[in-house]
Parts: structure tokens; sequence; C-alpha cells
């Protein structure tokens, strides 16, 4: 497994396909396989990089000694995009995925063709939530509740699904689990998550797809965050938190026309 060095430790990833690059993130607790489902058919008009973040996956179990949050996540993204000089993106990102898919594309907008955010948070911060975040990241809530929180956000419908539990709740129940999805939940609630005000700085096109189940992030959340970005459209499917993992037909019906519709930069030569 190819991994690359980064400021949060090494970073475990896949590289599948050819054509434009396209990059998938995933979910706190989560790991790459989550995309499975999705893989082979996105890989055959892309090239397909799909990441485990730090402290997640394969990659380093500690983030290079630092608490792995949200805005740490998106500063490794950025790190590896500036550092390598990649442009003309396509990123998939589901959930704190697609908080720093958004975050990459507010800074870089030259850098990003296009986005597909999936259940993603970064949009909507008030107190409910944010005491809602600073609860579940207490280390002690933490422990007691993942696991069972997990099950409830998927609405599992697919062996995908089942088997993304199976992982997710795994890593859960373990004392670096319980410490890394506490430390992501505290973030959820701070500063430095909230991108509402620099929403209209994101100008890439936008595609939102919601799983109207999702106890995560229900629904009310995709419906203000499209409000928020002028160039997104919105798909409501029934399922929970990853849309592709649970129908992945449907998802790919509704991507698979907005990445091709999205211009290539000519200058690059895709391989």
């Amino acid at each position: 497994m190819p991994h690359l060095q980064t400021s949060a430790g090494r970073v475990a990833y896949s590289d599948t396909g050819s054509g434009p690059m396209l990059v998938l993130l995933h979910a706190t607790l989560h790991d790459r396989h989550d995309y499975d489902p999705i893989l082979t058919a996105l890989a055959a008009s892309h090239r397909v990089i799909a990441v485990d973040w730090p402290g997640h996956g394969e990659s380093d179990a500690a983030g290079g000694g630092q608490q792995v949050t949200a805005p740490l996540l998106a500063d490794v993204l950025e790190e590896v995009v500036l550092e390598r000089d990649l442009r003309d993106l396509r990123l998939i990102g589901n959930s704190v995925g697609g908080f720093a898919a958004a975050r990459l594309a507010i800074r870089h907008p030259g850098r990003v063709a296009g986005l597909v955010l999936v259940d993603n948070g970064g949009f909507v911060s008030n107190p409910i939530t944010r005491t809602f975040c600073r609860v579940l990241g207490t280390p002690a809530i933490t422990k007691r509740i993942m696991p069972r929180f997990v099950k409830s956000y998927m609405q599992p419908k697919t062996p995908s699904d089942h088997a993304i539990i199976e992982r997710t709740v795994a890593r859960a129940r373990t004392s670096e689990g319980t410490a890394l999805a506490a430390s992501m939940w505290r973030s959820f609630a701070t500063p430095e998550h909230d991108l509402h005000e620099q929403a209209d700085k994101l100008t890439a096109p936008t595609q939102i797809l919601w799983g109207k189940k999702d106890k995560a992030a229900p629904l009310r959340v995709g419906r203000a965050t499209h409000k928020l970005l002028p160039h997104s459209e919105l798909e409501i499917l029934d399922t929970g938190h990853a849309v592709f993992s649970s129908d992945p037909e449907a998802f790919l019906r509704v991507v698979e026309p907005f990445l091709a519709s999205l211009p290539t930069d000519p200058s690059i030569e895709y391989g």
C-alpha cells in the first residue's frame, strides 16, 4: 500500500484508473474502503485517489504527535495539494471529508474543478449543534455512545454498509479510536470548522448528495448547506450517512454525469 509522508504522519492511499484526478475522502473513524462499491466505476474515467485520513485505516495511528481534528485533516489535504502542485482536482468528500474538500476549494479555487459533498459538515453551526458536538467529544461519552451511534447514522441497507459498521465500531471500541473520535467531535464545535461565512467564496461547481435517513447530519443540514452554496445542486437519496455505499447505483447515476460535465484543463496530461 503506497503512503505519503505528511506533517501528520504517513498517509495511506490507493491509486486506480487514469484520467482527471478524483480524490475520495471519508468520514470520522471510517476508511477509504467505504468507497469500494463505486471505485471501479469511477476509475473507468478518472485517476481515483482514495485516502485514509491521518489516524485512520492504514495511515499512521497518531497524527504526527498532533491531536487529530477536522482542521488538521483539511490542513493535510491542503499540504499535499500544494506541495505536489496538484490542479484540476475533483473531490468527493463524505462528512468531515466534505468539510476538508470544501475548505480546499474555498482557499484554492484555481485547483478544484468540482466537488461532490456527501452528508458533509462545515456550513451549519449554531449553539445546539456545537453543544451536541462538545458532549459527544467527551471521551467517556464517546466511548459509550459511538458504537451505537455508528449503527444509527449508517441505516444499513447493503453488505458494504454492514462491513463499514463492523470496521468503524471495532475502531470506536479501542482506546485510540475513542480518543480520535472525541477529538474530532470536539473540533466540530470550533470556529475553525465553521465555513458558513466563507460559503460565497466556494465557486467550484458543487453537487450535494444527502441521505434523508442520516442521524448524524440530518437532512435539514443538507438543505441549509445547499442554500448557502450558490453554485450547488442538491440530490436526496433514501439512505443514511454513506450514500455511495447504501445505494451505489443511484449515487453513480447522479454523480457520473456531473463529473463528466466538468471541463478539463488542456495544459494537463492525464495518466
